[in-house]
């Protein structure tokens, strides 16, 4: 089976290289086609790759090219993890949004929608591409913003492409946990929103939920990553745990504050630490695995430091540095390759899911996976308060879809006015201004 991985000197193709060496099922993964516009990053993964693979038997072979529609023909399956502007990019999209003192987070706000406005024209040329060289592949979108990407290639792929994300996973995870889940694989989380965007409702073990005692007690809720960020009396008057990226919507000020007080964003951060490191793979005798694992450890220990810094949460614990979205793509491709039902939170097209948006709206619920795809479960309405979030964040993503689609830079600056976390149409049509002078790709604005 052949997988290709777009976006294939990524820093992080290598977790999900590990995870594919972990399998040794019937219809696993036998091949493996990194495909990247830059050949220095892609030979600096191959040798990553390469280490790992070293004494791991019958390991799946790997190719690289910077040919895409090579890359594409004939996969069975596209993990898409491409960055459009690369780090320059991310860290330009915070700068220019923190100098009009707005949140410039690569999904969230401002930093969220300009690059949006830059990935949807590639990711819906990578999607016509795919129904023309591999329509029978399914395509599992990890490209940010993911519900508005992975909504993107829908409308040419339609099912047959699904989002995939860490967090929902990651907040389950440290959930159940707590509760002295001894399987946190047995508990079914009641989760949905939109990407980065969603609530934890309930965790259920033998049909009981458990969620109601965690809320009752405050030294139990306040000892995990989501108590500290949100602090736990926050958490008792939503009666539910929010997906730690509305941090950026519920303590905004504070947020945006820290980091213009920051000595470096995210963005600029990666960019630096990342340069390193590929850096480092063009001498031929460094040990690349251990370069890369001595990088992704500390990537993973100043993650929403920013964030954590405001609430006083401190660091993270260690249990949460393990990462996470390789294992959920791994699960969804067994579980469609080889019928291998399971469940899992997706970013998939809403159909009847949630009755406030349209059937075609990418949203993020539990899925039950088979080899027919992903079909999103019944769930209950969410709360008036959740509610409105929602559905003014999905307006702004479909006029980021238009704006895209028919170059208007009005209908951009419209989509950045209706954003909550933007104040001032002013502001807004500043935001279009800076992003078109910083970002070429954003030059069919017009």
């Amino acid at each position: 089976m052949k997988l290709t991985i777009l976006g294939g000197g990524g820093f992080r193709v290598p977790l999900v290289y590990g995870a594919l060496l972990t399998d040794r099922g019937e219809g696993r993964v036998t091949r493996v086609v990194l495909h990247d516009l830059d050949p220095r990053r892609l030979s600096a993964v191959t040798r990553v790759l390469a280490e790992q693979a070293a004494e791991v038997p019958d390991a799946p072979a790997v190719t690289a090219t910077t040919d895409l529609d090579e890359a594409l023909r004939g996969a069975d399956f596209v993990f898409s993890a491409i960055r459009v502007g690369g780090l320059e990019g991310r860290a330009n999209d915070e700068r220019v949004a923190l100098a009009e003192g707005v949140l410039g987070q690569e999904t969230v706000g401002a930093g969220g929608i300009a690059y949006g406005l830059r990935t949807v024209p590639v990711a819906a040329d990578i999607a016509r591409r795919v129904a023309r060289l591999a329509p029978d592949a399914w395509v599992i979108n990890f490209t940010n913003p993911a519900g508005l990407v992975t909504e993107a290639m829908s409308r040419h792929l339609g099912d047959r492409v699904i989002g995939i994300c860490d967090s929902p996973v990651g907040l389950g995870r440290r959930i159940a946990r707590v509760l002295g889940v001894k399987n946190p694989a047995e508990a079914w989380i009641d989760y949905v929103g939109l990407n980065h965007l969603g609530w934890v409702r309930g965790l259920r073990v033998a049909g009981r939920d458990e969620l109601p005692r965690l809320l009752a007690d405050p030294a139990l809720l306040g000892s995990f990553e989501e108590g500290k960020l949100f602090g736990t009396e926050w958490l008792r008057s939503l009666g539910a745990i929010p997906n730690e990226y509305l941090h950026y919507y519920y303590f905004n000020r504070e947020t945006v504050r820290a980091y213009q007080e920051a000595e470096q964003t995210r963005g600029a951060f990666l960019r630096d630490q990342q340069a390193r490191f590929y850096d480092e793979m063009a001498d031929p005798t460094a040990s690349a695995l251990r370069s890369w694992d001595r990088t992704r450890a500390e990537r993973e220990a100043t993650y929403m430091a920013e964030n954590r810094e405001t609430a006083g949460a401190g660091e993270r614990d260690a249990d949460d540095l393990s990462g996470g979205y390789e294992k959920v793509a791994l699960a969804l491709m067994r579980a469609i390759a080889r019928d291998e039902r399971t469940t899992l939170i997706l970013n998939v097209r809403n159909r009847h899911t949630l009755s406030v948006l349209d059937d075609d709206a990418v949203i993020e619920v539990p899925c039950l996976v088979d080899a027919n795809g992903a079909h999103p479960v019944a769930v209950d309405p969410l709360p008036g308060h959740a509610t409105g979030l929602v559905c003014s964040v999905k307006a702004v993503e479909r006029e980021v879809l238009a704006a895209a689609e028919s170059g208007s830079r009005a209908t951009a600056v419209k989509a950045f006015a209706l954003h909550p976390l933007v104040d001032s149409v002013n502001v807004a049509r500043k935001l279009v201004n800076g992003y078109t002078e910083v970002h070429p790709g954003l030059g069919y604005l017009a």
